[in-house]
């Protein structure tokens, strides 16, 4: 196994990484930052009204993306797993 073939296997990993959390990430981003802008309207500072529905928004993109979050990290894992028998010579 080369230094390219580990850096490969690396750099696929973190682009896997990146693209399952991003889905999660942006829910919680674009509800934080409609809840930003509802507190700096209204002026309303509480700790739980940013708290509370970002879980439950996390939770919903968490059964919406959930399958294909989990089919794309086993896709990932079977292709690492078949491929040994030629990284390994």
């Amino acid at each position: 196994m080369t230094d390219t073939t580990v850096i490969d296997i690396g750099q696929k990993a973190l682009i896997v990484t990146l693209t399952v959390c991003a889905p999660i990430l942006g829910v919680g981003l674009v509800i934080g930052l409609v809840i930003s802008v509802f507190q700096a309207a209204t002026q309303i500072h509480e700790a739980s009204l940013t708290f509370i529905p970002k879980m439950v928004g996390i939770a919903v993109a968490l059964i919406f993306f959930g399958p294909w979050m989990i089919q794309q990290i086993v896709s990932y894992t079977t292709n690492l797993l078949q491929s040994i028998p030629t990284l390994v010579r």
